[in-house]
């Protein structure tokens, strides 16, 4: 449970204009936006750049379809408690404000509906919020978040009514931030009563019991699927084993499960108690860490497919993890299931998930704690109950195809967890990704062709080295920085519109499969000599896109005289000259720049 906006949200923002803005130019308001659209689940960050160009005159005019808008807007906007003395304290797992209506000023004589918006995350904000009555004000009463800011010295937020916080007016929220005390002032003490914080024992168990059945759904949830799979082969491979060995994976695997669990309840609790906006499986909102796991599982899944295998087990997850005894490659499974369960939160999770985090801490990690053993309980029952095990199928040739077949769902996650960087990163630093797959996939051929046991040293060697030192290439292609270029979509009205505010204009006509483009852009923008002349010539970057057929920017390509109407084609319009001039096929920054101060560069045919 968190805050948001319904409806239609207006954000006031001052923009203070640089001293030596000239008249008669365009002053260009850009504005990078992120947000995260929310229903009953909330979706993945995102955000988008928007901007708006507006003349600069003498004095200033209101955009009259605008102004109603902004004009109730402000209106809206928190007053000053300047009719109020107003207090806050803990007690015990509460937080209370107190409002103590100053002599001779207007402060009504109820209130209604009363709310805290905590601006620092110290509230919870499902819990419900009491307004008590006092002989000297009102006392609201509120359920403090166990992740609060632990040295925070004041309570800032808005307090909001259905009513009014002035008499015979309209003020429906406040500004306050009052100093935070260690207990209540004299006028309001004995209004509320101390209680006992931690949750009751049955409501505690109603929690419990919800996280472990959530956690047990989630081994059917397609991010897990894969790893059960895995770990069921591993039982199957194991049977007819001494029955303490089998135990001691089982156990293994969920102690796995139970650290990774805790480790990354704590991580978020700790960087909420930073003050970071943070919420269950914040991790896949990091690119980093999205590709990460892409290139994991996908070395992962080629393991399985055949291409490569490392050490005798069937996860193959690294010879650190693959001891004899196959425990380091048990637990590294079970932490394997926490980090990619987390996305898959089943229904009944959800409610445990909320529950869970609004719990006092060490009741929070009982109820992540009950979670985790429900994710780990399928695994610790085939080990603690051996006839379990033995309705498994016996061992045999089919586990060979089976262990192939279940590469597949892990391609599935591979091109999910694509599709969810894709969203995160430029189109540019995705084709690195791409590429850097491509490199993993070499390297893992390269290993499995020549690192072969049955080898001789030296062709090992090779493939050791060939492999790791590919795989290598691929990481640091993958995770190359990329300049990124902030693009307007090209029409010829606002070219012109463009021109007429005297602007020099670079339009690059492109497309993704056009590789040449994409060695032109890297080699182009790269530069910082480059990016440095467009923010001081405060060109106008103007993209056409022909990655779809678009018979609009193709028309245009033919009235400029393009041969074939091909990609790449890239034009400057510079200030006072109404024709562009047209750059050659293969650019460099010194073109570039020579065609932002005027100069044509010779052109040539080939595309």
């Amino acid at each position: 449970m968190d805050y948001i906006y319904e409806g239609s949200a207006v954000f006031l923002t001052q923009i203070t204009p640089p001293s030596d803005l000239k008249m008669a130019t365009t002053a260009t308001l850009k504005a990078k936006i992120h947000w995260m659209a929310c229903a009953d689940v909330c979706l993945l960050p995102t955000d988008t750049v928007v901007s708006l160009d507006l003349p600069v005159a003498a004095t200033s005019q209101f955009d009259q379809a605008t102004k109603p808008m902004l004009d109730q807007a402000q209106a809206a906007l928190p007053q000053p408690a300047a009719m109020f003395n107003v207090t806050s304290w803990r007690q015990d797992d509460k937080l209370l404000i107190g409002l103590e209506p100053k002599p001779g000023t207007s402060a009504p004589e109820e209130l209604k509906d009363v709310y805290f918006f905590s601006a620092d995350s110290q509230t919870q904000p499902a819990a419900p919020q009491v307004l008590h009555h006092a002989n000297h004000g009102w006392v609201l009463e509120m359920a403090r978040i166990a992740s609060a800011p632990l040295g925070a010295k004041s309570v800032p937020g808005v307090l909001t009514t259905n009513g009014s916080w002035i008499s015979n007016s309209q003020v429906p929220a406040l500004d306050i931030n009052p100093t935070l005390a260690s207990g209540p002032p004299v006028q309001f003490a004995g209004v509320i009563q101390s209680a006992n914080t931690p949750a009751g024992l049955g409501s505690l168990l109603g929690i419990l019991a919800l996280g472990f059945l959530g956690g047990l759904i989630l081994n059917i949830m397609p991010c897990v699927f894969p790893v059960l799979g895995i770990k069921v082969l591993g039982f199957v491979k194991q049977a007819g084993a001494e029955r303490r060995r089998v135990v001691l994976h089982g156990l293994t695997f969920a102690g796995g499960v139970v650290v990774s669990m805790w480790a990354l309840v704590g991580l978020l609790l700790i960087l909420r108690a930073g003050g970071a906006e943070l919420g269950w499986g914040f991790q896949l909102q990091q690119p980093t860490f999205v590709l990460g796991l892409v290139l994991f599982f996908f070395l992962f899944a080629l393991s399985l497919s055949g291409v490569f295998e490392i050490g005798g087990s069937l996860i193959g997850l690294g010879s650190d993890l693959t001891a004899k005894t196959g425990l380091g490659g048990s637990f590294f499974q079970g932490v394997l299931a926490v980090v990619v369960a987390t996305p898959c939160t089943a229904p009944l999770l959800a409610p445990a998930l909320g529950a869970a985090f609004a719990l006092p801490t060490w009741q929070a990690f009982l109820a992540f704690t009950c979670i985790a053993l429900g994710l780990a309980a399928p695994y610790l029952a085939l080990s603690l109950f051996p006839s379990l095990a033995q309705k498994l199928p016996r061992p045999g040739l089919w586990m060979e195809t089976f262990k192939q077949f279940m590469a597949f769902p892990l391609y599935a996650t591979v091109g999910f967890l694509l599709y969810t960087l894709d969203g995160q990163i430029s189109a540019e630093r995705f084709l690195h990704v791409l590429f850097a797959l491509v490199l993993a996939a070499m390297a893992a051929w390269i290993y499995g062709r020549y690192a072969i046991p049955s080898a001789s040293r030296g062709r090992r060697r090779t493939g050791q080295i060939g492999g790791l030192l590919l795989l290598a290439t691929g990481v640091v292609l993958a995770y190359w920085p990329v300049q990124e270029i902030n693009w307007d979509p090209w029409s010829a009205v606002r070219v012109a519109e463009l021109q007429k505010e005297g602007r020099p204009i670079y339009v690059d006509f492109t497309a993704r499969w056009c590789v040449n483009c994409q060695v032109n852009e890297a080699v182009v923008f790269g530069s910082a000599e480059v990016r440095k002349e467009f923010e001081e010539k405060h060109v106008a970057l103007l993209r056409a896109d022909l990655t779809k057929p678009d018979p609009v920017i193709t028309a245009e390509l033919t009235r400029l005289g393009d041969p074939g109407d091909a990609v790449p084609f890239n034009i400057v319009y510079v200030p006072g000259q109404n024709d562009p001039i047209i750059l050659p096929t293969a650019l460099s920054p010194g073109i570039v720049l020579d065609a932002l101060n005027g100069k044509s560069a010779p052109t040539t045919s080939s595309h």
